[in-house]
């Protein structure tokens, strides 16, 4: 059974759309996001930009195992507003990813259905309007080894494309590698049968 080790999301925030239905306005932006830090952050500026409107409607998927999620309503009708934007999330197959829909209300109302559509439609266009991309899942190794072993250990690090995200090279090195999590088995084995290599896990 293959491993699962890539995920989708956005890769920079969305231009605004604008959708409108019965002189409401609804505004959407998508956003990508790792963590709920970043989604108050997003959320408390619109709330800024757009001051006047009546309602700020959200929904987020987070995690490269897409494990966390939340829709809010933002005082629309129950599951009128944030579940059909995470709809939108979902049939995207996207994580990482803010999407908030405000709202001008425009006098009339649109009843559930109406709102349904008009938040699914919204965040929909911000999801067109934004660039989906691919990412791969990497997991941590740490490289323990003598400064005299470093040619072999490069040359491993070469052949299968490994990346280096921190480095201590003394008379005793230290190497923190990036890996694919569908190629972690493999890479820990090679590194773990290398004569004066210590190999590390170091995922948390």
């Amino acid at each position: 059974m293959e491993i699962k080790d890539t995920y989708k999301t956005i890769l920079k925030p969305s231009q605004q759309v604008l959708f409108k239905d019965k002189n409401s306005k609804f505004y959407g932006y998508a956003f990508p996001v790792t963590n709920l830090s970043d989604i108050k952050i997003c959320i408390e500026q619109l709330k800024k930009d757009h001051h006047n409107a009546r309602h700020w409607c959200y929904a987020y998927q987070l995690g490269e195992d897409y494990s966390q999620y939340r829709a809010n309503d933002d005082g629309e009708p129950k599951n009128s507003a944030g579940q059909p934007i995470y709809g939108q999330i979902q049939s995207f197959n996207l994580t990482n990813t803010l999407i908030v829909v405000v709202r001008y209300f425009g006098g009339v109302k649109l009843g559930v259905s109406g709102l349904i559509n008009a938040y699914k439609t919204c965040a929909q266009l911000a999801l067109s309007a934004s660039t989906l991309i691919e990412k791969t899942i990497n997991l941590h190794l740490s490289i323990c080894f003598e400064y005299k072993d470093m040619s072999k250990v490069m040359r491993i690090i070469k052949e299968k494309q490994l990346i280096i995200e921190n480095q201590k090279l003394e008379t005793s090195c230290l190497l923190k590698i990036l890996v694919r999590k569908k190629n972690y088995d493999t890479i820990y084995k090679i590194f773990d049968e290398l004569y004066g290599v210590v190999i590390k896990k170091n995922n948390d």
